[in-house]
């Protein structure tokens, strides 16, 4: 080769140098661009929900679905390599904000940076209420809502447990992709670590043989009186009751027995209707819980308060609080105190309790008998 010929061949590989110099210049330059402009295309409260087994490509995918428009896939392959997000996507939802860049989504996706949600369930309430408020929470896949109770303990590992009761009332966080059953695993897990401390933490002399005695005497605290210091007092009562041999004749355990035929009010045919749940007509303990009881109903029966009554009933003066009692005559007394206070401030919305007292008196006159006078108790 000559010498012209190699400085025009130099000269001819200069000018390629450089033009590849420009064209990398220029993609490098689109390429930051690309990773640290704002997504467009986006629409306000849009959520990207990555799914166990979701690949870049798949989720890629949701995104345009989503309609954000711009970056090449072969760009987003490069900035999740170069962020090391690539094989590294947690399962989740993922807010995408009218202001968020591939390179944010990406490094919050790396890092599960996801969008957490909350589902309270609430004290007292027993499984046919959980079931329904997991059936109205949204972002929840649905998957135990067609299962039965047996069938649906089993997809908890729980086969033949009776699932009243065994879901501690409690704030839990769930994502995107997360289903009703995942809610109620963490709820499980959380009544089994509450119960099992309020087993190891209770009273030595406690009458109680089992754990699942405890939560079933618990179930009725809790429906008893939403009052917190109360608990222990009920709890106590309720202990001595079955030292004693008494029948507890507590007024939620005979509603829960009387299932969908509760019609909001209870009457002195239901306190005389035999139902395993009937603690009028049935010694001793009903043979599941009755409602979810909170960790406080849990350390009330684990320890409840020392005392000498046997009796209690509701005190009638808006307060929500009862009147306890140690005999049945004092007992009697504080059901006439309820009567007046209700024939006072009688209204359609008073609790069915007291229609049941009112009931048992206007049949009797002022003096009802005891299985209609514990009806007021709450």
């Amino acid at each position: 080769m000559s010498r012209k010929t190699k400085r025009r061949f130099g000269g001819f590989l200069l000018l390629l140098l450089l033009a590849a110099a420009i064209a990398g210049g220029w993609a490098w330059q689109r390429y930051n661009r690309f990773a640290d402009a704002p997504l467009a295309g986006l629409q306000p409260g849009t959520s990207l929900v990555v799914e166990r087994g979701d690949s870049l490509p798949a989720v890629l995918r949701k995104l345009r679905a989503a309609g954000v428009r711009g970056g090449q896939t072969l760009e987003w392959r490069a900035l999740a390599k170069q962020l090391g997000a690539a094989g590294r996507l947690q399962v989740g939802e993922y807010a995408l904000l009218p202001n968020t860049t591939p390179r944010e989504l990406l490094t919050a996706m790396r890092d599960g940076k996801v969008v957490s949600h909350r589902f309270t369930l609430i004290e007292g309430w027993n499984l046919r209420d959980l079931r329904a408020a997991l059936k109205r929470t949204e972002g929840l896949k649905q998957e135990a809502a067609q299962l039965d109770d047996a069938a649906l303990m089993k997809a908890l590992d729980r086969p033949g447990q009776h699932p009243e009761g065994r879901f501690l009332p409690e704030t839990y966080l769930y994502t995107g992709g997360d289903s009703d059953l995942d809610v109620l695993r963490r709820a499980m897990t959380a009544m089994d670590k509450a119960l099992a401390a309020a087993w190891e933490g209770r009273d030595k002399d406690s009458v109680l043989k089992s754990p699942a005695e405890m939560l079933i005497l618990a179930s009725i605290v809790e429906k008893e009186t939403g009052i917190a210091d109360e608990r222990p007092q009920i709890a106590g009562l309720f202990e001595r009751r079955l030292k004693q041999g008494m029948k507890l004749e507590t007024d939620p355990t005979v509603i829960y027995g009387l299932g969908a035929a509760y019609d909001g009010n209870i009457r002195k045919r239901d306190l005389q209707t035999d139902t395993p749940y009937n603690t009028y007509t049935r010694a001793g303990l009903p043979p599941t819980p009755i409602a979810m009881p909170g960790a406080g109903a849990l350390k009330a029966v684990a320890n409840p308060a020392p005392g000498d009554a046997l009796f209690f009933v509701a005190a009638g003066d808006g307060s929500g609080r009862s009147l306890f009692a140690a005999t049945y005559a004092q007992h009697q007394a504080n059901v006439r105190l309820y009567l007046q206070r209700y024939r006072q401030q009688r209204r359609n919305d008073q609790p069915e309790e007291g229609k049941a007292v009112l009931e048992e008196a206007q049949e009797q006159g002022q003096a009802p008998a005891a299985p209609a006078a514990e009806a007021a108790g709450r």
